[in-house]
């Protein structure tokens, strides 16, 4: 029987993660701690993360949260 490891696993969620259409990007830091960029804005947003599973949890230094899960290679984040 072949086990497919998590996402928080591999640690493959380290890096910059980007829309279809460009506008937001988040770069997931070692650390637990993302920079978010929207449009022309650099650092919009800036906060922490904790990935469980291929499940990801964002609070933002605001106090905004979101989350998100990994499914074959791609982050989807709830509308």
């Amino acid at each position: 029987m072949e086990y497919n490891k998590t996402i928080e696993e591999t640690q493959e969620y380290i890096g910059m993660w980007v829309t279809g259409d460009g506008y937001i990007r988040h770069e997931l830091l070692p650390g637990n701690r993302y920079d978010e960029a929207r449009g022309n804005r650099k650092s919009a947003y800036q906060g922490s993360y904790q990935v469980k599973g291929n499940h990801i949890d964002y609070r933002d230094d605001t106090g905004f949260t979101a989350d998100g899960e990994f499914k074959d290679g791609i982050l989807y984040m709830p509308e």
